[in-house]
């Protein structure tokens, strides 16, 4: 299904060097007024994503789903939940995106399903030593009559001491990496296997260009379930070398379709990491280095470095992101004394300079756009949106309760859009009296899109200007410039060039022809200050 692509837009590769927005479709525009963004808000708003001039849209879960974990709970994979819409209007939102150019990339959580999913209910149902149970992680317990969990694996949410087990009435524990709602699949099933082939055909015919892959690294287990031991060694439950013929019988699926695939691959093995990017297998990964990096000169460019070489050997391109739905918004990040990202350091109450913060921010998203690969631009980062504080009452992300409350959680990233100050809730579309799913915090409406569009200094004319320019830069490799401390240069082909300065004294620009753009203006001598961004022509 669908319809061509322009001819603009019909390149195989465009993966590659694409700008990809991420849309968190609960908060991004509400078209029903009920208080939840849903896909008619999209579809209301393509035309500002066209505007922006961003290649491909990533949409976080938007199927059937109880939402105990924000939609990565999956209860129906070939249904869109009734709270975003339909399936007949995902097909028009496909098609309509392709008409202007976007593509589409579709989330899939293989690791695990809803509780919900009928598999897991005819599990129950069926009892102990079942073949229903077989398509999931069922085993009895250990120590007098069962009554201990199977092994000692942990949470996978960070600070949490909640067990990964679930103990039913009928003596049987069954194993959750995440929530108790989120039971874990059973990978080694030709049964998993063949529906989630049978699922990424689904989507494709659908018209979609791509899909992420959550938690890409989790899903096969050691079939023994081994406790871990807590020496460094390998973990039972990741990056498990089964887990490779997977995404090669997988690769064939997309293949057939011109689809691509770009996985959440978190590990610390560089080696590792590339095995997941071979030719036949995934197209490309998240950089998870990057995104976690303190704003710092030196740590930048060795993430950058590593990035680049952990690639090279594969011929995958690397992956771009400051932020997404899990993680700090980037201008209070970068506000803080520890500018980078850790999981297990988020706390209430965290102080950040947020004019800092947008300074930085700004000159971090002309890096970002500057290097080589794609980009991924969560949805708000266009508008300097920063992360907001929750009330507790209001908090939703199961993160925050099953870190006994310590843990804020990921909603304050999570809050719904502002597209016009004059409108009830900021213009998110849900009408005055149905408060939006998250509240909007005071003075949200300043960030609206219809305060900055025509602001000249604004977050989004930045973007806008930047993803514009951005063809300029060439498509190839980074060389690097010779620079002071604290100063990151580098060239790219076509005669373009990116400086950043993150040192205290402002920097001489090197010799050029043109300023394409800077994140903020230069000082009365057309030096670069600090924290700020230039492009160049040389």
């Amino acid at each position: 299904m669908g319809q061509p692509l322009p001819a603009r837009n019909r390149d195989t590769d465009w993966w590659r060097r694409a700008v990809i927005y991420q849309v968190y479709v609960r908060s991004f525009a509400d078209g029903d007024g009920d208080g939840t963004g849903d896909l008619a808000g999209v579809r209301a708003r393509l035309p500002y994503l066209a505007e922006l001039g961003v290649d491909a849209l990533w949409f976080n879960p938007w199927y059937l789903s109880p939402m105990k974990d924000g939609g990565y709970d999956v209860a129906d994979y070939r249904a869109v939940d009734p709270a975003f819409g339909t399936l007949a209007e995902a097909e028009k939102l496909i098609a309509e995106a392709r008409e202007l150019g976007i593509r589409t990339i579709v989330d899939i959580v293989p690791n695990h399903v809803s509780d919900q999913h009928p598999w897991f209910r005819a599990a129950l149902a069926a009892g102990p030593g079942s073949p229903e149970r077989e398509l999931f992680h069922f085993r009895p317990g250990r120590g007098p009559d069962g009554a201990l969990p199977p092994n000692n694996w942990p949470s996978q949410f960070v600070g949490s001491t909640e067990p990964v087990w679930t103990r039913l009435p009928d003596g049987d524990w069954y194993l959750h990496l995440f929530t108790p709602e989120q039971p874990d699949l059973n990978w080694d099933h030709p049964v998993v296997r063949q529906e989630h082939e049978d699922i990424l055909r689904f989507w494709f015919e659908r018209g979609v260009a791509g899909v992420r892959i959550d938690s890409a690294a989790l899903l096969a287990k050691d079939p023994q379930l081994p406790d871990v031991d807590g020496g460094g060694g390998p973990l039972p439950y990741v990056d498990r070398d089964e887990l490779h013929d997977v995404y090669r019988s997988w690769r064939t699926v997309a293949d057939a379709y011109d689809g691509v695939f770009v996985g959440e691959v978190w590990l610390p093995d560089t080696e590792r990491f590339a095995r997941y990017l071979r030719s036949d297998e995934l197209h490309t990964a998240f950089n998870f280095s990057f995104l976690s990096c303190p704003w710092e000169a030196g740590r930048l460019r060795t993430s950058i470095d590593t990035t680049l070489a952990e690639h090279a050997p594969v011929g995958a391109p690397a992956t771009w992101v400051l932020c997404n739905h899990d993680v700090t918004r980037t201008v209070t990040r970068y506000g803080r004394e520890d500018t980078g990202f850790d999981f297990a350091a988020k706390a209430f109450g965290t102080p950040t300079v947020l004019s800092l913060g947008v300074r930085r921010a700004r000159a971090a998203a002309l890096l970002s756009l500057a290097l080589p690969g794609a980009v991924y631009l969560y949805q708000g980062e266009e508008l300097g949106l920063p992360e907001a504080d929750i009330p507790v009452d209001r908090i939703q992300d199961p993160m925050h309760f099953r870190s006994g409350g310590a843990d804020p959680g990921r909603d304050g990233c999570r809050v719904p859009l502002p597209w016009a100050a004059g409108a009830p809730h900021a213009g998110f579309g849900s009408a005055a009296d149905a408060e939006p799913w998250l509240p909007q915090p005071a003075g949200w409406a300043s960030y609206a899109v219809d305060r900055q569009q025509d602001d000249p200094r604004s977050m989004l004319t930045l973007y806008r200007r930047a993803i514009a320019l951005r063809p300029v830069l060439g498509d190839g490799p980074l060389t690097w410039l010779d620079a002071p401390e604290n100063v990151l240069a580098f060239a790219r082909s076509d005669g373009a060039t990116c400086v950043v300065n993150l040192g205290a004294d402002p920097a001489e620009l090197p010799a050029h022809t043109e300023l394409l753009l800077t994140s903020s203006p230069l000082d009365d001598r057309g030096r670069l200050p600090q924290d700020t961004a230039a492009w160049l022509r040389r």
